[in-house]
């Protein structure tokens, strides 16, 4: 109950009610055109927005108040006196996640550290809130593995609970506190954006990815560095990060019941159908012909 999972040909919408006062949005918007994405939501609850990717437009007042979210951007919004109901207009190729949770439950997560987070005090709790911060690599790979989960149903729900509370966590974590011991790499923010950039080069050219010295190469770094960076930002080397992409891309084609999966595997770089059929049951535990017979009538 509550929970909504709807696809197209090229973008996913998620909905997932952890329980009544925390729910949990995803919107992949793959297409070449903008996607509206509408919620209602109540004045208690606070609203945490994340753009992975791309840059989206919240709408408020029937369109007379308008508020961008950028590229690696995270918004917070909270107005105790007025709901905010959700109106997003998400821009093509642009991926987002909401987590919508009550005052009420935020507040008994950090009943003992209130003052730590400024809005939660006494004296702030009747008034409006608004913040804007960059997604932090941490964040990032967060929100990565709640886009891009392979889970079983009957866990889908914990886990994404327990990444909710860990994106949120580092929401409100103070990066002057924070161990740079444990992390050199990430203290120098330049790296940090060769890094993405170096996502964003194999994603692009998944087919046909540059080797690892190429792409050290293209975006200036060592290749030590950017394997112990890729490695630190997204969790996994260069071409795990890449095969898990490419398997998640493949299955959403699948999904769309346009492709055959000859072409599927073309589309992310398998030039045999065998390979991209291993690959694929690797990944998922089916070929993808029987996850195609799987998939719910509508979607085929």
């Amino acid at each position: 109950m509550g929970d909504i999972d709807k696809n197209n040909a090229k973008s996913t919408f998620r909905k997932v009610t952890i329980e009544d006062s925390f729910k949990i949005l995803t919107y992949q918007n793959n297409t070449d055109s903008f996607k509206v994405l509408t919620e209602e939501t109540h004045r208690d609850f606070i609203q945490f927005h994340f753009c992975l990717k791309g840059n989206a437009k919240f709408k408020f007042n029937e369109g007379n108040y308008a508020l961008d979210l950028g590229d690696e951007k995270a918004l917070l919004l909270y107005n105790p006196i007025k709901d905010l109901p959700l109106h997003l207009e998400v821009a093509p190729k642009s991926w987002m996640v909401s987590v919508l949770v009550s005052i009420q439950k935020l507040h008994s997560l950090f009943s003992e550290e209130a003052d730590y987070i400024h809005f939660l005090t006494e004296e702030n709790m009747g008034k409006k809130y608004y913040q804007e911060l960059n997604v932090s690599p941490s964040m990032a790979v967060v929100l990565s593995q709640i886009l891009n989960f392979n889970l079983h149903p009957s866990v889908k729900k914990i886990y994404l609970k327990g990444k909710a509370y860990e994106l949120i966590g580092l929401y409100f974590n103070r990066p002057e506190e924070a161990d740079i011991e444990q992390c050199p790499f990430l203290v120098d923010e330049e790296n940090v954006r060769k890094i993405r950039k170096a996502k964003e080069i194999v994603i692009n050219r998944m087919a046909e990815p540059p080797s690892l010295q190429e792409l050290s190469d293209e975006i200036g770094l060592s290749l030590k560095k950017l394997k112990e960076g890729f490695k630190e930002i997204y969790g996994e080397t260069v071409f795990g990060f890449l095969f898990d992409y490419k398997m998640d891309y493949a299955r959403k084609l699948l999904e769309t019941g346009q492709h055959n999966v000859n072409e599927v595997g073309l589309r992310v770089g398998y030039s045999t159908a065998s390979h991209f059929i291993a690959a694929f049951k690797k990944k998922f535990g089916t070929t993808p012909k029987k996850y195609i017979m799987a998939l719910p009538i509508s979607n085929s």
